[in-house]
């Protein structure tokens, strides 16, 4: 028996250097433990997020976003429709530049550089900087595709 898809294929292009805008969206939050930005229970974090919103009234959307805040642990957040209970959650709000990038994470620290260049030339200064991991690593390497899309807050 096949395994029911994990992640949706990615689709970079509604992504690709566009202009968005938040108004309270909903998130789910939680914290990863992470070694020098590797994520040690990602998976555990995520699976524990998603049963409880499967038994809500909640629908996820399929964002999951992570602050990268540390080198020992990163904030994630998952989109969802409506409140969780038991959960915590936070609201975000803004006006948000993206940018896609494709390939290895150890391009993570050119894809920053690229993001900042990238918001400058529009006369903007990054206030936050989010990381939306559009697929795991074992959907990434189905699709053949490593897609990461990052968020910078500018006002």
């Amino acid at each position: 028996m096949d395994k029911i898809e994990c992640c949706p294929e990615f689709d970079p292009e509604p992504w690709y250097e566009q202009e968005i805008v938040w108004d309270n969206k909903k998130f789910v939050t939680g914290r990863v433990r992470s070694f020098l930005h590797i994520p040690l229970n990602f998976g555990k974090v995520i699976a524990g997020i998603m049963t409880k919103i499967e038994s809500s009234n909640a629908e996820c959307g399929g964002i999951v976003l992570a602050d990268e805040d540390s080198p020992w642990g990163s904030n994630i957040f998952v989109d969802v429709t409506e409140d969780v209970e038991e959960c915590s959650m936070t609201a975000i709000s803004g006006t948000f530049l993206t940018k896609v990038f494709e390939g290895p994470f150890k391009e993570m620290k050119n894809w920053i550089e690229d993001m900042n260049t990238f918001v400058t030339s529009k006369g903007h200064k990054s206030q936050m900087l989010y990381f939306y991991y559009t697929t795991c690593p074992k959907c990434a390497k189905k699709y053949g595709k490593n897609y990461v899309v990052l968020l910078s807050k500018v006002k």
